[in-house]
């Protein structure tokens, strides 16, 4: 399984990269369900001017439009930054069964560091959550981002 999460997480940082070129903050997203992407994302909230398009969010309306359906039972997401209450509460509604993340925002993480929305066992669903993968990474491309515009 390490090897997969490795592999779709450098799909994830590819997004993340594409959002950096773009001007947005670089996260990117993708859904996998049964080794198929289904869905990626990246930010495009200056692009979009819409608060509500982060990477995740963009991901999981691709994957639900490729499925389909809202559902995304069995599907894997991976994202490069820890997702915030929104996005955690998106994944939630969206049935996802499983979260796999580079770095931990300890600013609005809502996966464990601030909340843990996706694991709160009052909601009717909860996911498997594993961080830190290319953790490293993820973060060379969020301090490259900000350290250029400072």
């Amino acid at each position: 399984m390490a090897t997969d999460d490795e592999r779709y997480m450098d799909m994830a940082l590819r997004e993340a990269r594409a959002a950096a070129s773009e001007g947005e903050v670089p996260v990117g997203c993708v859904v996998v369900h049964e080794g198929i992407v289904i869905g990626r994302g990246h930010n495009l909230r200056e692009t979009l001017r819409d608060p509500t398009a982060h990477a995740e969010i963009v991901a999981l309306r691709q994957a639900a439009a490729a499925r389909g359906q809202w559902r995304l039972d069995g599907s894997v997401v991976y994202c490069t930054v820890e997702p915030c209450c929104m996005c955690a509460g998106a994944l939630v509604n969206a049935r996802v069964a499983r979260l796999v993340y580079g770095i931990a925002d300890p600013k609005s993480g809502a996966c464990e560091s601030v909340l843990d929305v996706v694991r709160e066992p009052r909601l009717n669903h909860r996911l498997a959550v594993t961080a830190g993968v290319r953790a490293a990474e993820a973060l060379a491309l969020l301090r490259e981002f900000f350290e250029s515009r400072r």
